[in-house]
């Protein structure tokens, strides 16, 4: 039997996933043919990761006349990773073309608050640099942010909870639309490429990507991209940060994985400012557009959905119910004593209590 929510989860309709993850796909191939880069058809890998989609979209249509409990795991399971990963490499593709249309870097603004903070990049850098053990860790921390969402999504696929899938990957679809939008405004090298000098006697998992792709895709001199080695161009806000605040907060109500989750995404934030050669105002930053995407997506639009359903089901009950106290008064003066509204009127002024 599938485990019961903590909490009753709103539930988003599939189809507004689709629709919302369908046209930012859409945006995203526009701007990709508007600075000239298209997706690589001759790469063998994005090739096998192509065969590998259509053989779980032929699966979950196979699926879904479900019989079984296997069968409705199997197309949860589907449905949710794969939603999730569209997210991923839509978000991923995304910053090529949103790149090119940048201009400038702002290291010198992230690095001063930075210091302003007290953080030394240089010196946890040299740290790392220094100890081999530290940077094999670092490196399988950095690289969870591709597992916690499988053992969340699956953990939601065995048990049942579509509501808590769908808002997570709404949440991050909405963190990710967020997050491009900012790096549009401050584009950055990262601080291994701004800030140090000679030679680098330990390269991170993000190398210099931005700082060697960003200018080239500015002068239109990349035209094509593999899906599947699509590089991190987005600095600030930092990304990995965005996603281990949402994995945290996800996984937060599920004793089973509440822990687990914590400990394996604090390892990540650690490796962060490395292996991601992020400035810890990219992680501030990044912390908060998660915190906020989790607030809307939590509170603000289940009221939104609920006052939008109740404004159809009872529009004059809904409008009353947004009028002040006063305005109330006044609009049972205007009305006949048995008229239909001023019944309506005095049901609100009844439920508020004005008349006590």
């Amino acid at each position: 039997m599938a485990a019961k929510p903590d909490k009753q989860v709103f539930e988003l309709p599939g189809h507004w996933l689709v629709v919302a993850i369908g046209a930012s796909l859409f945006v995203v191939l526009l701007l990709m043919a508007g600075v000239q880069v298209e997706i690589d058809p001759a790469d063998g890998v994005d090739r096998l990761f192509a065969v590998i989609a259509g053989t779980a979209l032929v699966a979950r249509f196979a699926l879904r006349p479900r019989q079984s409990k296997a069968q409705r795991i199997a197309r949860d399971a589907i449905d949710h990773i794969g939603l999730f990963a569209l997210v991923c490499l839509v978000g991923a593709l995304a910053s090529y073309p949103l790149a090119a249309y940048t201009s400038g870097f702002d290291d010198v603004a992230l690095e001063r608050i930075d210091r302003l903070m007290r953080f030394d990049w240089l010196a946890w850098y040299a740290f790392v640099a220094a100890h081999p053990a530290l940077q094999l860790g670092e490196g399988i921390a950095y690289q969870s942010i591709f597992v916690t969402p499988v053992i969340l999504l699956g953990y939601f696929a065995v048990t049942g909870r579509r509501a808590e899938a769908r808002m997570f990957i709404a949440s991050f679809w909405l963190a990710a639309l967020i997050t491009l939008l900012l790096f549009t405004l401050t584009p950055a090298q990262g601080p291994l490429a701004y800030m140090w000098r000679g030679h680098i006697p330990y390269m991170p998992r993000s190398a210099l990507y931005q700082s060697e792709l960003i200018p080239l895709l500015r002068l239109h001199e990349v035209h094509s991209v593999a899906v599947t080695s699509l590089h991190g161009l987005v600095c600030a806000p930092s990304f990995h940060t965005v996603s281990a605040v949402l994995y945290i907060i996800a996984a937060w109500p599920i004793r089973q994985l509440r822990w687990p989750i914590l400990l394996l995404n604090v390892a990540m934030l650690l490796a962060t400012p490395v292996e991601g050669t992020h400035y810890l105002t990219d992680m501030l930053a990044g912390a908060v557009v998660a915190i906020l995407v989790s607030a809307v997506m939590q509170r603000g639009l289940p009221s939104l959905v609920a006052e939008r359903r109740a404004l159809q089901l009872d529009p004059l009950g809904s409008y009353l119910r947004r009028q002040r106290d006063d305005d109330l008064i006044h609009l049972l003066a205007q009305e006949p004593s048995s008229g239909p509204r001023a019944l309506a009127i005095l049901k609100e002024i009844d439920r508020r209590h004005l008349d006590d």
